[in-house]
């Protein structure tokens, strides 16, 4: 006999954690199926705070921007580092998959261990883990399967020292030379993580700047900071390096000819959504061309009643845009009169060593839009809190419009920047000018106060 409810939700990651408990918060009852041994999805085990935990271990570890203030850096070799970074990040894992789960059951949400396998439109056939199996009926269905690395085919998969972001988490030995392939926000970020770790790290890109969603000018600044730090950054080539293995070792060939011998190489290609084996053929569920699940505004698929949020869909593949797919899906679905839309002006980041976060358009973007748009520019190396830190590198960039000084865009490149964008965010969403920060009184010292400075800037250069 089925078991009913009213929702089953496919995948416990963010959009699925939080459409679940959405519902159940209504009233709904919900099962929740999850086939890892872990709560969380990607977000938690391989992806977002696995990343940004290896990113706090390497900073703090090294002092790395700080190794010049007080003359007493640390001298860890990277296998210390490596080493230490896996057993704080092991121990963050834990700390959030048992938070998720709390989550859950506070929410009288049961979780079900398994695997799930749409039979038609309102059934799930879950294979549990023991061995057994349990069928589910629900009038709703959210998929939220999450995502996993690419593996693009010419890429030597196979070879143990090529490595993708899942991989990587699991190194145990000492290397010395990593070659990081695409400069996208995940290989800045684990670039940076290992040059900062003392690894020497060549980071390879075949478009001609970093992060290509970000503004033309923190990009650059960007790959500036690595150089800085003694990372090896080439862009430009319009192809992707060759991976080889060789007589004297792992190759990577260059577009333009060069070699490089490194002990390890990370690729990053981007995600794919995890649609595989969910039987989304046999009920309809239709698909894009590169296998992610088609839905509407709505966040409904091609059948009536099932669902899809997160990575599954495709872009952005944030953790927080996410948590609002899934809740938007679930007052659709349940006619819910809560939230009916994903905040248009959503924040990104790259958490590399220094951060980068933007939100709103980059000046590239407004400029291609025929906006007639100025930006200002508030630097770190003149504010107060940045020399304290030791860490003046970056900077604030506010893009306005030159007309009514509205706020478009905010693009911050320095430590904690993720932190730092909400503010110009609020702002934005609220139709703001960069008149606000002028107006505000910000605490002193603090990185905060580079707004008032650099909507100081802006007004000067309309001459206002």
């Amino acid at each position: 006999m089925a078991e009913r409810f009213d929702m089953v939700v496919i995948g416990s990651g963010p959009a699925g954690e939080k459409g679940a408990a959405q519902a159940a918060y209504h009233g709904y009852t919900v099962a929740m199926v999850e086939r890892s041994s872990l709560c969380g999805g990607a977000a938690v085990n391989t992806a977002g705070i696995p990343t940004k935990t290896l990113r706090e271990s390497a900073a703090y570890l090294t002092g790395f921007g700080r190794r010049d203030i007080y003359g007493v850096a640390p001298n860890l070799d990277a296998v210390d580092i490596v080493t230490l970074m896996r057993g704080r990040t092991a121990h963050v894992i834990e700390t959030m998959d048992e938070t998720v789960r709390k989550n859950i059951e506070r929410h009288g949400i049961e979780l079900i261990p398994g695997r799930a396998n749409l039979s038609s439109p309102r059934s799930v056939d879950v294979a549990l883990n023991d061995g057994t199996k349990r069928e589910l009926e629900a009038g709703v269905i959210l998929i939220a399967t999450g995502s996993r690395p690419s593996h693009p085919p010419q890429v030597p998969w196979d070879d143990e020292d090529v490595l993708d972001s899942e991989q990587v988490l699991e190194l145990d030995g000492p290397f010395n030379s990593l070659v990081v392939i695409g400069g996208s926000t995940v290989g800045c970020e684990y670039a940076s993580i290992f040059a900062a770790a003392g690894v020497t790290v060549t980071l390879v890109d075949r478009n001609d700047r970093l992060v290509r969603f970000c503004d033309g000018e923190i990009s650059d600044l960007l790959a500036q900071s690595f150089r800085a730090e003694g990372m090896r950054v080439v862009l430009g080539g319009g192809v992707r390096p060759v991976i080889a293995r060789g007589s004297s070792g792992l190759e990577v060939r260059l577009a333009e000819g060069e070699v490089l011998r490194p002990d390890k190489v990370f690729y990053s290609a981007g995600r794919t959504g995890n649609t595989e084996n969910l039987g989304l053929e046999r009920v309809g569920v239709d698909l894009d061309p590169k296998g992610r699940i088609v839905v509407d505004e709505t966040f409904r698929t091609s059948v009536a009643g099932i669902y899809a949020a997160g990575d599954v869909i495709g872009p952005p593949s944030l953790a927080s845009v996410s948590m609002e797919q899934g809740r938007v899906a679930v007052c659709y679905a349940f006619g819910i009169s809560f939230k009916d839309t994903v905040d248009p002006v959503a924040p990104l980041g790259v958490y590399s060593i220094p951060e980068v976060a933007m939100c709103g358009l980059t000046e590239d973007v407004a400029l291609s839009r025929g906006l007639n748009v100025e930006v200002g520019r508030g630097w770190f190396e003149s504010n107060s809190r940045a020399v304290i830190a030791g860490s003046t590198e970056g900077l604030v960039k506010l893009v306005f419009d030159r007309a009514d000084r509205r706020l478009l865009g905010v693009h911050i490149l320095c430590e904690g920047a993720g932190e730092l964008v909400h503010l110009g965010q609020a702002v934005i969403q609220l139709g703001g000018q960069i008149d606000h920060f002028i107006h505000s009184t910000f605490n002193v010292p603090t990185r905060s106060d580079a707004y008032k400075y650099a909507a100081y800037d802006g007004l000067t250069r309309i001459g206002k």
